[in-house]
C-alpha cells in the first residue's frame, strides 16, 4: 500500500528532531541529554499556544525507546480518564522497559482529576513518565508541578518562524515574495502553527498571493499601536473603530498581550492605568457575547487617559 502522506503543512512539516526544532535554545541541551540516556523526568512544558509544546513532547517520545500514550486533556480531561484509561497503560506490561503518557493542554483537567494524576505520577514513577503541556501553568495544582521539571516554551523570534515558513515554501516548490512571508508572518506571531496555516491557505496555482483582506486583518494590531501613538483624542476613537470593522477580526487575545508588551510606548505616562484598563477588559472579553463591543469599550477608556 502507498503510504499516506500528510497534506496539511503543518503536520508534514513538524520537526521530528532536535535539529529541526526552531527556537527554545535554552532547552536543546537539555533535551538533548534525555535524548542520550533514553531516560526522562516528569515533564511540565508550559507557554501560549502554537509555540512548539506539543511538538517537543512528540519529538521526545519518538526518539527514545519507549510505549506512550497521548491523550488530548481539552477533550479528556474528567476523573475517570485518569484512574482508567491513564492508570490501566501506566501499570500493565508493555513492550519496551519505559513508558510515556503525553498529557496534551493539561490545564483542562479537572482538579478531581488533576489530584487523580498526581498520585498516579507516584505510583508508576519507576517505569512511566509523564509528559504534561499546557497554556496556562497556574491552572496546574502545585502538587503536579513540585513532581515535574518544568520549562517555558518561548516561541522563537519572526526571522526563525518567516526562514521556516521560507523552507517550507521551498520545499513544495511554491513562488512566493519575501514582503508576503513577513505579512503572513507578522500576522500569525507567535503562533507557528496558525503562520503555516496561514501560508498554506494562501496558495494558488503553486504561488503565494495574499489578498487585501488579509493585509489587512495581519497589520491591523501594529495599526492601533500607531493610531494610539500618533493621533488625536478623535481620530484616534475614529479610527480604530473603522480599523476593528474592516479587519474583521473576532478573537483579540493577540492584541491584548501586544499592547501589553508595548504598554511602554503608546502609554507613556499612564502605563499603571493602562495595564489595569488591559487587565479589566481582557477579563470581560472571555465572557461577553460581542467581543468587538467590549473592545472597543476599552479603547473608549484608554483614550480618556493617554491623550
Amino acid at each position: 500500500m502507498n503510504e499516506i502522506k500528510h497534506s496539511l503543512w503543518v503536520e508534514k512539516y513538524r520537526p521530528t528532531t532536535m535539529d529541526t526544532y526552531i527556537g527554545n535554545e535554552h532547552l536543546k541541551s537539555k533535551v538533548s541529554l534525555y535524548l542520550e540516556s533514553g531516560d526522562l523526568p516528569h515533564l511540565l512544558l508550559y507557554g501560549r499556544a502554537g509555540t512548539g509544546k506539543t511538538t517537543l513532547a512528540k519529538l521526545l517520545v519518538n526518539n527514545i525507546d519507549c510505549d506512550y500514550l497521548y491523550i488530548n486533556a481539552s477533550d479528556e480531561n474528567s476523573v475517570e480518564v485518569v484512574r482508567d484509561k491513564v492508570k490501566n497503560f501506566a501499570s500493565t506490561l508493555g513492550f519496551q522497559e519505559m513508558k510515556v503518557i503525553i498529557l496534551d493542554e493539561c490545564d483542562y483537567i479537572t482538579p478531581n482529576a488533576q489530584a487523580a494524576l498526581r498520585n498516579l505520577m507516584e505510583t508508576f514513577s519507576k517505569n512511566c513518565r509523564f509528559i504534561l503541556t499546557c497554556n496556562y501553568v497556574e491552572r496546574i495544582i502545585d502538587p503536579i508541578q513540585s513532581r515535574c521539571q518544568s520549562f517555558q516554551i518561548i516561541p522563537p523570534d519572526r526571522k526563525q518562524v518567516a526562514q521556516h515558513l521560507s523552507n517550507i515554501l521551498d520545499n513544495e516548490l511554491i513562488e512566493y515574495e519575501l514582503d508576503n512571508i513577513v505579512t503572513i508572518v507578522n500576522g500569525g506571531y507567535p503562533d507557528i502553527r496558525r503562520v503555516i496555516n496561514g501560508a498554506q491557505r494562501q496558495v494558488v496555482n503553486n504561488e503565494l498571493v495574499i489578498d487585501k483582506n488579509t493585509i489587512i486583518q495581519n497589520d491591523y494590531k501594529l495599526q492601533v499601536l500607531e493610531i494610539l501613538e500618533k493621533q488625536d483624542k478623535k481620530n484616534s476613537f475614529k479610527n480604530i473603530r473603522q480599523l476593528l470593522a474592516d479587519s474583521k477580526v473576532t478573537d483579540f487575545s493577540d492584541l491584548f498581550r501586544l499592547m501589553f508588551d508595548t504598554v511602554d510606548d503608546w502609554g507613556k505616562g499612564h502605563i499603571a492605568e493602562c495595564i489595569l484598563i488591559l487587565s479589566k477588559y481582557q477579563q470581560s472579553d472571555a465572557i461577553v457575547v460581542d467581543k468587538e463591543i467590549n473592545i472597543m469599550a476599552m479603547f473608549t477608556e484608554i483614550i480618556g487617559v493617554i491623550k
